[in-house]
C-alpha cells in the first residue's frame, strides 16, 4: 500500500484561513474549466501572485485572493499582475462587498468547497511569447519542485531563486 502525502499547500504565515478556503475553492472552480492551478508563484519582477492557473491551451490566468475589505484596500499590487497574465480575476468569498471590486478584473465567488465565476475577465490581452515562455517554465519548474519535495521531505531540494 502506498503511503498517504497530504497534497495541500502548507500555510506559511502569510495567508489567514479564510483565503486558503479561498483558494481551495478558486481552485476546484478552475479545475472544473480545464485549469491547474499553483499559489503562491513567484513572478520574475519580484511580486508573489495568489494563483497562476494554466489551462491546456497555454492561456495563463492569475487569481487575486482577498479575504476581507481590509485586505482589498490594503492592496495596491494587484494591477501589476495584468502584465504576467491573459486574464486577472478575484476570488472572494460570496459575503465580501463585490462593488469595491474593479469592473475590468474576472471574479470568482468562493468558500473550502467550491466556487463560481460569477464575472468573467474581459477579452485577454495576450502575453508576448517570451514572456509566456518564461511564466510557463516558472510554473513547471515550482509544480516538478513541490511534487519532488512531498514525495521526499527530508530532501535538501533548494527554492527556485527568482528570475
Amino acid at each position: 500500500m502506498r503511503p498517504h502525502h497530504d497534497m495541500s499547500q502548507p500555510a506559511d504565515g502569510r495567508q489567514s484561513e479564510r483565503a486558503r478556503d479561498i483558494s481551495r475553492g478558486a481552485q476546484r472552480t478552475l479545475a472544473l474549466l480545464g485549469f491547474r492551478a499553483i499559489p503562491e508563484l513567484s513572478l520574475a519582477d519580484g511580486r508573489r501572485a495568489d494563483l497562476v492557473a494554466v489551462n491546456d491551451a497555454g492561456e495563463i490566468w492569475i487569481v487575486e485572493i482577498k479575504s476581507s475589505l481590509e485586505d482589498y484596500r490594503s492592496d495596491s499590487k494587484w494591477p501589476d499582475y495584468r502584465a504576467w497574465c491573459d486574464r486577472l480575476l478575484f476570488a472572494v468569498a460570496p459575503d465580501f462587498p463585490l462593488h469595491v471590486l474593479p469592473e475590468d478584473t474576472g471574479l470568482i465567488l468562493a468558500d473550502r468547497y467550491g466556487g463560481e465565476i460569477v464575472r468573467t475577465a474581459p477579452p485577454e490581452h495576450r502575453l508576448a511569447g517570451a514572456r509566456r515562455k518564461a511564466i510557463m517554465l516558472r510554473f513547471a519548474r515550482v509544480a516538478a519542485g513541490r511534487l519532488m519535495t512531498l514525495a521526499d521531505p527530508e530532501s535538501a531540494y533548494e527554492p527556485i531563486p527568482r528570475a
